[in-house]
């Protein structure tokens, strides 16, 4: 089967990049990217890259190359899918806020909303692609909604899970560590779309990175990677408390552990916590899962990875108010960084939300600087956790364009987010502004303390003994 065009629902952060790529390794094929958000895809198609609704670097690069070519972006999500001989499924899996499974379940009303508006439109036989993450069986119900409510064409199912961590998604498309495909391989339609998929990813992707699974493997390996991945943060985060108990160097205790061939050095930096949107809501989901299941152990160990995450950002919290004499009321805290990692605007589930939440809660200014992430981002996410009025947090949260501006005349700064830029300051300057004694808290262990303590600072970083310097 020779696919000669696809459309992707959803310009998200998964669906826009990806099909990016597959666009310019592909250029016989029409790709078509379909967002019910006009302004998203007024954003993909802005004449400025520097506009585009994501920022991750190399994407503009790439858009540029196939943008107009073979790759599109539109409202006209009907006619795409019309069109199309296979479809992405990139639409957002949140976790579910009211009824059954809430606070845990992945939400799939998109999900079915998409199977239903493609069982309604497709006139020929489709091949859907799974590209949001889903929990098992979720494939299964998209074949039950397209079987009988479809115009009796034929459509075959695929699973087809990204692997991309924001700020080297680019990286992670180009060269990835594996292509997962999960399909019907036990009739002949079905090893047609297994094999039509993987001609699209082969065209430069190593045949030997491609594996082909069964579409249940498929789905439950991707909760599964994000799951392992936050446990090993999770697992250093808590060894980072005590290192702090007892006078061990958590980064130290990292490196030696590292070097074992079987642990490997990856996920081993101790930090303020995780977020994105993937690694908490896949592992409620596993959580849910299991408990659905009736393995309530299992579900017990893997919450254990959440309960101890939002811990490690609520004690980085209430270690700025102990530091600064019990009291952060009427006080300036700098924050550098808001996004939930570097290189990407993405501030879902980051840490820097819930510890300026919680440092309000107790009346304290924030003040924030942030190189990707826009003033208006930053008060959507405070006032989607719903904790006081619009208002207030309106007037605690500051936003800064300039480093400097937002670091002047605070009480102490707190490093959310590991963006290089942070490295290269002029840290007298800092100090000369901000109010003594200055607190340096830092959440990813990224600033030279060795330096910053000499200049006069006092600085905590994670996972490490608390040493004061006199010269303040």
């Amino acid at each position: 089967m020779n696919i000669k065009s696809i459309c992707c629902i959803g310009a998200g952060y998964v669906g826009g990049p990806t099909m990016a790529v597959i666009a310019q390794k592909n250029p016989d094929i029409k790709v078509t990217v379909v967002d019910l958000n006009a302004q998203r895809i007024a954003d993909w198609n802005h004449s400025d890259l520097n506009k585009l609704p994501i920022y991750e670097p190399g994407l503009d690069e790439v858009v540029a190359e196939a943008r107009g070519r073979n790759l599109f972006f539109s409202t006209e999500v009907d006619k795409a899918i019309d069109a199309a001989e296979l479809i992405f499924i990139s639409v957002n899996t949140p976790t579910k806020t009211y009824g059954a499974g809430k606070g845990m379940a992945a939400d799939l009303k998109y999900v079915e909303l998409c199977a239903r508006q493609i069982a309604k439109v497709a006139t020929t036989d489709k091949i859907v692609v799974e590209k949001s993450t889903l929990p098992v069986k979720t494939a299964e119900a998209i074949q039950n909604i397209l079987d009988h409510t479809g115009n009796g064409v034929d459509f075959q199912i695929l699973s087809n899970p990204e692997f991309l961590a924001e700020g080297t998604a680019m990286r992670d498309l180009a060269v990835p560590d594996r292509v997962l495909i999960g399909g019907d391989s036990s009739t002949f339609k079905g090893q047609q779309a297994i094999q039509a998929l993987v001609d699209i990813y082969s065209s430069w992707v190593p045949k030997e990175n491609i594996l082909t699974t069964n579409v249940w493997s498929s789905e439950l390996s991707k909760l599964t990677a994000n799951a392992f991945l936050a446990q090993r943060v999770s697992s250093i985060n808590a060894l980072s408390e005590l290192c702090e108990a007892t006078g061990a160097d958590v980064q130290e205790v990292a490196k030696a552990i590292g070097m074992d061939s079987r642990i490997g050095p990856k996920f081993l930096q101790a930090s303020v916590g995780f977020g994105g949107s993937c690694f908490q809501k896949d592992i409620l989901n596993l959580v849910y899962i299991a408990k659905s299941l009736g393995l309530d152990e299992v579900a017990d160990y893997w919450n254990q990875v959440i309960l101890m995450n939002n811990h490690q950002r609520d004690r980085f919290a209430k270690n700025i108010i102990k530091t600064l004499y019990s009291t952060v009321n009427g006080k300036t805290i700098a924050f550098l960084g808001w996004a939930f990692k570097k290189d990407t605007n993405d501030t879902r589930e980051s840490a820097a939300i819930y510890v300026a939440d919680l440092l309000m809660d107790e009346q304290a200014t924030i003040k924030v600087f942030d190189p990707k992430v826009t003033a208006t981002q930053m008060q959507a996410d405070l006032n989607y956790l719903n904790t006081r009025p619009e208002v207030e947090n309106a007037t605690y949260l500051k936003t800064e364009s300039d480093p400097y501006a937002a670091l002047e005349g605070a009480h102490a700064l707190a490093v959310l987010t590991e963006w290089d830029e942070f490295k290269t300051y002029d840290w007298q300057r800092i100090y000369n502004k901000m109010q003594k004694p200055a607190f340096v808290f830092d959440g990813r262990n990224v600033l030279d303390r060795a330096a910053l303590e000499t200049i006069g600072f006092i600085y905590k970083g994670i996972g490490s003994s608390w040493r004061q310097t006199k010269k303040y």
